[in-house]
């Protein structure tokens, strides 16, 4: 890979596969991996943060392309970034869910004409409800977001889910499926025409596995 790209690195789930895609592209990534507090390595290009403060980076060309999830793009819909490429890996469903006990939401709409719903995706959830011409009040929380309906705060949640065991776990059932996220490339507009030939490259290797 080319050495004068900045590129976004997410810490996560997603930051192990992330960093095993670098090595394949030619990027020795044994200080990030042998570093787990520090957040910025110049000689590899790599700069590590939350997933959802990669698109922000990139947009404002503190890095020249990124990884991310797609649940973090479908949240920041107004960042200005490219989305390139779908990396496959980091396979999780964003989902309506409720107590598994009963029917809460649709108990919720037909009483009261409006659901309440919990979740750490805001602009997602609002969109989803809105297209299906249902009225939610969307109530945002940072932490465990499946504690919202148990204690009676909402009638459901949205959120992402990879093998549903945590839902399960409390006591809670997929009801809907808003759409399946992965791993995506980003890349900021400018850099994207001004370093085009290597990023095309990198699209391509990725492509060709």
């Amino acid at each position: 890979m080319d050495s004068d790209l900045a590129i976004a690195v997410p810490r996560g789930t997603i930051f192990g596969e992330t960093l095993d895609l670098l090595d394949r592209l030619g990027i020795d990534t044994s200080e990030v991996r042998s570093n787990e507090r520090k957040l910025l390595f110049p000689k590899a290009g790599i700069v590590t943060m939350r997933p959802s403060d990669v698109p922000t980076y990139v947009e404002h060309g503190s890095a020249d392309i990124g990884i991310t999830g797609k649940d973090v793009l479908l949240e920041q819909s107004q960042r200005d970034v490219y989305e390139l490429l779908d990396l496959g890996y980091g396979h999780c469903r964003m989902v309506v869910a409720a107590r598994e006990s009963g029917d809460p939401i649709g108990d919720a709409l037909r009483r009261l004409g409006r659901v309440r719903i919990a979740t750490k995706y805001p602009r997602v959830a609002a969109a989803h409800f809105a297209e299906t011409g249902r009225q939610a009040e969307i109530v945002e929380v940072k932490g465990s977001v499946e504690l919202a309906p148990l204690t009676g705060l909402v009638d459901g949640i949205v959120d992402l889910t990879a093998t549903g065991r945590t839902l399960a776990e409390n006591r809670l059932r997929v009801v809907e499926e808003i759409g399946v996220c992965t791993a995506r490339l980003i890349a900021n507009p400018v850099a994207h025409k001004l370093k085009a030939d290597q990023i095309d490259r990198i699209v391509e290797r990725i492509r060709a596995g």
